[in-house]
């Protein structure tokens, strides 16, 4: 009864469209109808620069952290593991926007990571930094990361609901992303500029 609790929480906690919801209040736009048309943290930061990028990667986060470390608290391990889950699939296909698609879940699932399994979160987060400060797409840093979720879980000794979230979380992320490994394959995928430019037709986040 407790975990059904902590994931409906986790669920409700991810539907908080907070790229949607900062750029509808500060700017008067809806972020679906520019660049990508994505409400995640890379859209946002894309379009409107890191003034309001930065605090909804961080909001994308903190509501997978959330209720993800207060399930591992309450209960353990597989309850955590359940509510992020519910929050990555609530920032996927949020209740608050009428279950229309949401954001890909990269931030969200970090977040989880580090409310569940705090080694695994900061060593993806590592991963993340590293192949985007190489390769400056932040579809293959993302990508790459999520798919090393498991593998952190497995190296660091957590046991296997963590592993098994690590390597569902990777296939979630590469799965959202297959236009943008499309992209890739063809050598049209955009690399990320930190200072915002002017969006080209066709750029996804």
């Amino acid at each position: 009864m407790v975990t059904a609790a902590l994931v409906a929480a986790g669920y409700l906690s991810g539907s908080l469209t907070w790229g949607y919801w900062l750029v509808r209040i500060l700017r008067g736009e809806d972020v679906r109808t520019k660049g990508s048309g994505n409400v995640g943290a890379t859209n946002v930061y894309r379009v409107y620069g890191p003034k309001l990028g930065v605090p909804a990667a961080l909001l994308d986060a903190a509501k997978g952290f959330a209720p993800a470390f207060a399930a591992t608290l309450a209960v353990g391990h597989g309850s955590g593991v359940l509510a992020g889950a519910a929050a990555m699939l609530g920032h996927w296909r949020p209740l608050f926007l009428g279950f229309r698609k949401g954001g890909k879940m990269v931030a969200t699932a970090g977040g989880a990571f580090l409310g569940v399994a705090p080694l695994v979160g900061a060593a993806g987060a590592g991963v993340w930094l590293v192949v985007f400060g190489i390769t400056r797409y932040a579809s293959v840093a993302s990508i790459t990361a999520a798919a090393s979720l498991g593998l952190w879980a497995w190296v660091f000794g957590y046991p296997w609901p963590v592993i098994a979230f690590g390597g569902a979380a990777g296939a979630g992320v590469a799965f959202l992303h297959r236009a943008n490994i499309a992209r890739l394959v063809r050598g049209e995928e955009n690399r990320f500029e930190l200072r915002r430019k002017a969006p080209r037709p066709g750029t996804s986040a």
